[in-house]
């Protein structure tokens, strides 16, 4: 346990027209500065994480957090990029500064811009997070590959559409409660369930409700060692930070069980000293139902072959066992790319101090999350409590 974070910020997630990349994040920086407590002239060291692949036209963003504050000048500043675990990335080489004594406090920005991008070229940018090789051709683009995987799953454990539309629900439900979500409406399991105009096919056996959604947004977390922490109004820990890499093709693994992802799990709980069942709740990566589906497996909640019954049987309910995606997850809070692995740190850490609002798990004490890039090639997984 060596760094722990100290304050947030969060933008609702959307279609944000008045925004910029730029005010995104110029606003989530001073905004996390400030509800840490910690001056902009403390910061050590900067992260970003954008991922960007042709959203925005300025690549260049790490030195646009500067603008936040005259005093984050000649601080060091980078930008991190791992397809969806973007956020995630960021998060942890912050963590490695703190853990290597190179920093004290590291401030770390999640950014995206999405929806002023034209439909056909959202889709092109989010297949350079695809290993192009082999897999840009497939039909319905970054949907089209896991609409591949839920097609292989289906086959292999029979149709699964019902667990699909009780995920979408759930979210969705859960959503409704989340200030940030970009849809706050509780769909129901009967409109998730059935085709119609409203909710298409989208890719194989994917319908709308079962696809994230495309996004603008930004959000912040300050890190701070130990000590310094100690010393501010709140403090959340690290328990675990781990990090999993797996080959970019599909070809090469077997894609229904996502094995980075259960590789990052048991790195981080034997890290952190804890079992599953210790945690609280777990911010995963739904960005689509059916990976979620998996990583009830892989995450070892249930055997292989039997994510349906988690949320057949409320598991992973807001009030089951082991509650998944309070916040409403990528489904219905949104998915602005690089935002995404700072939200659920952000959140994780409002849940484990009791600042979630009408999303709060009561009594939570230990969360997980789980931020994957591409089809479970990027994987990370923290496990935070909070001590102060």
């Amino acid at each position: 346990m060596t760094a722990c974070i100290v304050g947030w910020a969060h933008t609702p997630f959307g279609k944000l027209d008045a925004e910029t990349v730029e005010s995104l994040v110029v606003r989530v920086a001073a905004e996390a500065l400030a509800d840490a407590g910690v001056a902009a002239a403390d910061v050590d060291e900067i992260v970003l994480g954008h991922f960007n692949a042709g959203f925005s036209a300025q690549d260049f963003t790490a030195s646009l957090v500067l603008q936040a504050d005259p005093d984050l000048r000649f601080k060091r500043a980078t930008r991190v990029e791992n397809a969806c675990a973007t956020g995630s990335a960021a998060v942890h080489q912050g963590l490695r500064a703190i853990e290597a004594k190179a920093a004290r406090i590291v401030l770390v920005v999640g950014v995206e811009q999405m929806t002023t991008t034209p439909a056909a070229e959202i889709g092109r940018n989010l297949l350079k997070a695809s290993y192009v090789r082999e897999e840009a051709n497939i039909d319905g683009g970054f949907a089209g590959l896991f609409g591949k995987i839920a097609g292989h799953y289906f086959q292999k454990y029979g149709d699964q559409s019902d667990a699909l539309a009780r995920i979408a629900a759930k979210n969705h439900k859960n959503g409704v409660g989340n200030p940030y979500a970009q849809m706050r409406r509780d769909l129901g399991y009967a409109f998730c369930r059935t085709e119609s105009e409203k909710n298409p096919f989208v890719a194989g056996p994917l319908k709308r409700t079962d696809c994230s959604l495309v996004s603008d947004g930004a959000a912040a977390v300050v890190l701070a060692d130990l000590d310094t922490a100690l010393l501010l109004d709140k403090a959340v820990a690290f328990r675990a930070a781990e990090h999993v890499q797996d080959f970019l093709p599909m070809s090469r693994r077997d894609i229904l069980k996502f094995e980075g992802c259960t590789e990052a799990w048991k790195r981080a709980l034997a890290k952190a000293g804890v079992t599953l069942g210790d945690l609280s709740f777990v911010e995963t990566h739904d960005c689509f139902t059916i990976a979620e589906l998996i990583e009830y497996e892989a995450m070892g909640l249930v055997p292989e072959g039997r994510g349906a019954t988690a949320i057949a049987e409320g598991l992973t309910e807001k009030t089951g066992k082991l509650p998944i995606n309070p916040s409403g997850g990528l489904k219905a809070k949104g998915h602005p790319i690089g935002a995404t692995g700072v939200s659920m740190h952000a959140l994780t850490a409002m849940q484990l101090t009791d600042r979630a609002g009408d999303i709060q798990v009561p009594g939570a004490r230990l969360g997980g999350i789980f931020n994957m890039g591409g089809a479970a090639v990027a994987n990370y997984v923290s496990i935070l409590e909070r001590i102060k």
